[in-house]
């Protein structure tokens, strides 16, 4: 049994305008559907990562795992015991009034865990010492080994991490990321890594989702999707990854912008950017079939 399943799982915001604006204008409400009937499953001990655009709703994901929102349809079910989550800004995260020692030991007074503050700060790479110290006063990657720290004061089985390096400095990610794998070794733990960085994905994850305007368009094993992407949309963020043995050689850049979710195109939200683009696929929403929703795949086009 997956450790995280996710079923039809859709999200809606109401982004009406004020009541009397809507009644002097005879407007109506007006919903924007952030996720919508994502499907996953999250197996114990793998690393799923969620990539796309800016605005693909794969933090609305992370938020209705956790709790955060609830969803509008569909269902999240958890088998585990605890989880926890890694934010993406570590200074925003962490209260700036209160010395470290006491952010990381919240989770233990207030779950009943069997921790020590000054162990997991050792953990985490930093001194027992710190936790005297308050949030402004260590780096950006230090502050976010205090996220990771108190997140797991609080001995979960899975950690839904959204964008936990995308603030920090590239050689410091690399720490980040050195320290959750050790620590996913160390603990089994089960992680959940939301990121727009195809660089940081293809170290960290198991499998990889990519999501376009609310939905999951492609699903697959790590090394799989980079060597061989399906789905139109993954190609092309692929190509715009820098890779220096592609100098000289053309590429094909990601073309258009993401379309407007409050009036998304009809059938494939990506069929006003896609050359593969036909009326099938500008008519008819395509299904998640073999673990790829698009028209031109399951048609054997490309």
């Amino acid at each position: 049994m997956p450790l995280l399943r996710l079923e039809s799982v859709s999200r809606d915001f109401d982004v009406s305008r004020p009541w009397l604006n809507r009644v002097l204008e005879r407007e109506p409400r007006r919903y924007l559907r952030a996720v919508d009937r994502v499907s996953l499953e999250v197996e114990r001990g793998e690393t799923l990562a969620l990539v796309g655009e800016s605005g693909c709703g794969k933090s609305t994901v992370a938020r209705l795992i956790v709790g955060l929102y609830a969803p509008t349809e569909g269902r999240v079910q958890f088998s585990g015991r605890r989880m926890q989550m890694i934010f993406q800004d570590p200074y925003a995260s962490l209260n700036p009034r209160w010395r470290v020692r006491d952010i990381v030991g919240e989770p233990i007074k207030v779950l009943g865990t069997s921790q020590k503050v000054e162990d997991l700060l050792l953990q985490v790479g930093l001194a027992p010492e710190d936790g005297d110290k308050y949030p402004h006063e260590f780096s950006g990657g230090q502050r976010q080994r205090i996220s990771i720290a108190r997140a797991l004061a609080g001995e979960p089985d899975f950690l839904v991490c959204d964008e936990p390096t995308s603030a920090l400095d590239v050689s410091v990610q690399a720490q980040i990321l050195n320290l959750m794998s050790d620590l996913q070794s160390r603990f089994g733990l089960t992680y959940l890594f939301i990121s727009h960085n195809l660089a940081v994905v293809s170290q960290v994850a198991d499998r990889v989702g990519v999501m376009y305007l609310g939905r999951v368009v492609e699903l697959a094993r790590s090394g799989e999707l980079f060597a061989r992407p399906r789905h139109p949309y993954t190609r092309m963020l692929l190509d715009a990854v820098p890779d220096l043995s592609m100098a000289g050689k053309a590429r094909t850049p990601v073309a258009g912008e993401v379309p407007n979710p409050l009036a998304p195109p009809p059938g494939c939200a990506f069929n006003p950017r896609c050359p593969y683009a036909n009326d099938r696929c500008r008519t008819e929403v395509p299904q998640l079939l073999d673990n790829v929703a698009c028209h031109a795949v399951q048609e054997g086009r490309i």
